[in-house]
């Protein structure tokens, strides 16, 4: 297994590094195991996707920063994040393991902006550089980062990491740690070959038997398996809902009925698949969930979330009712998302035969707010702000024939709105019917805002 970071091609756009730094490092934890159960998720979604599921971004670096300054800032997070360090091994039958390394040599890209050439449109061009280049899983380091200099002065950084270091808060626990790492304490986290043994050990056993109870009581629950409709073209597509009126109707509605943002968005969601499915089956939502608050992954950069199943039986109740009912089906999806991807995934299939239970049923949601998840910023929206805000604008980006979710979307925060990102096979739902769906949840939320404001005391803010 080779120790450095392998140079890399030019791609067709002719994105180059000028040089590459060999950054030599060393870290405690290293070792060989299986995977934990968030790494195990998530490599089961790359080998769904057929993709190494890159993640992180670019940014400007603070005025009079150094090349050096980034080599001692990469060398350093070598050092603390073991996932840094963590390559894959393959077993005979397939089954991956992760290798942590105790030290190795890893290599900083510099490219320098081409004469003329807009300096942020160049530095977009290299991260996508990064993300489009295959990753060989057992060879190369599963970081990425390259320094852009303008006129010869470092102005931009391109991270991309692969998926199996850590999960969104993870990242932005990293970044916040680099950006401050002389006042950064010892790390205390359990990272994942730390994971793996306490999953292995009678407490991570009970929780395992315990999930899969969840599980199964909810997989049950899943409606009868329906036939496909093929259709032409790229069966999987992506599409982009921004809503202003969704994202004021969420904030009055929290406000009014002093619930969790996130919540009452799942509640709108809840609503507007039962309303769609129209037999009164319960809705199906598989959020994300950040198993951060378990002892022991309070800090961690790692990858820690997993998908939970939250079974919401909502039709016909008054919406007071079905947020109530809802929240009981989020806690216990929340409480039982840290489980054994594969024994959920066998116990699915054995029902599924038994059954004949659709699997692939229902919404997977990862909320991935950060502005306005606990709290929106501002006052709470008056009726006439909820009834004057814009209603969604939908368009779809994109058509692939490599897989998503079945049917996924992820919210983010936008100034004053919100951004809902629909993947679905369109096999299964056609986009019209995901954009009727976001257009039902933006409905529900608008009325029962409205109806929340006309009844709440005037005294009443945030």
């Amino acid at each position: 297994m080779p120790e450095t970071y392998l140079p890399a091609p030019a791609d067709a756009t002719g994105i180059r590094a000028t040089t590459r730094i060999p950054v030599r490092f060393s870290g405690d934890g290293a070792g060989t195991g299986p995977l934990s159960w968030g790494q195990q998720e998530i490599w089961r979604t790359m080998v769904h996707q057929r993709s190494w599921l890159p993640i992180g971004g670019w940014a400007p670096l603070p005025a009079g920063t150094t090349v050096e300054d980034v080599v001692a800032d990469l060398r350093w997070a070598m050092r603390r994040y073991p996932t840094f360090r963590t390559r894959l091994r393959f077993a005979a039958d397939g089954t991956p393991l992760q290798t942590v390394a105790a030290w190795g040599t890893i290599g900083l890209d510099v490219f320098d902006v081409p004469d003329g050439v807009d300096a942020e449109a160049y530095t977009a061009a290299v991260d996508a550089h990064y993300r489009a280049l295959d990753y060989d899983f057992v060879a190369e380091w599963p970081v990425r980062m390259g320094v852009v200099r303008v006129g010869g002065r470092p102005a931009y950084l391109s991270t991309v990491t692969c998926h199996l270091v850590t999960d969104g808060v993870g990242g932005r626990l990293m970044l916040r740690e680099v950006a401050a790492r002389a006042e950064t304490g010892p790390t205390t986290g359990m990272q994942p070959l730390e994971q793996v043994r306490w999953q292995a050990s009678p407490a991570g056993q009970q929780q395992r038997e315990k999930s899969l109870r969840h599980w199964d009581r909810m997989l049950r629950q899943l409606p009868p398996k329906r036939p496909l409709t093929p259709r032409d073209g790229p069966r999987h597509h992506r599409g982009e809902f921004h809503s202003a009126a969704l994202y004021h109707a969420t904030h009055a509605v929290s406000v009014v009925a002093d619930i969790d943002t996130s919540q009452v968005l799942m509640t709108f969601l809840a609503i507007a698949l039962t309303r769609e499915a129209g037999d009164g089956r319960p809705a199906v939502i598989r959020p994300m969930v950040d198993n951060r608050f378990r002892r022991g992954l309070g800090d961690v950069v790692a990858m820690v979330a997993q998908h939970g199943i939250c079974v919401a039986d909502v039709a016909g109740l008054p919406f007071d009712e079905a947020m109530r009912r809802t929240g009981i089906a989020a806690m216990l999806a929340y409480k039982w998302a840290y489980h054994d991807p594969a024994a959920v995934a066998e116990r699915a299939a054995a029902l599924a035969g038994e059954l004949d239970l659709d699997l692939d049923a229902g919404v997977w949601l990862n909320d991935r707010r950060t502005v306005s998840r606990q709290m929106f910023p501002g006052d709470k929206p008056t009726a006439e702000q909820v009834r004057a805000a814009a209603p969604g604008e939908f368009r779809w980006t994109a058509a692939q024939d490599d897989p998503y979710d079945p049917l996924n979307v992820d919210v983010d925060d936008e100034p004053g709105r919100f951004l809902l990102t629909w993947f679905t096979d369109t096999w299964r739902t056609p986009p019209a019917r995901v954009e009727a769906l976001a257009r039902r949840v933006e409905t529900i939320a608008v009325h029962q805002a409205l109806t929340a404001l006309d009844t709440a005391p005037e005294t009443r803010t945030l």
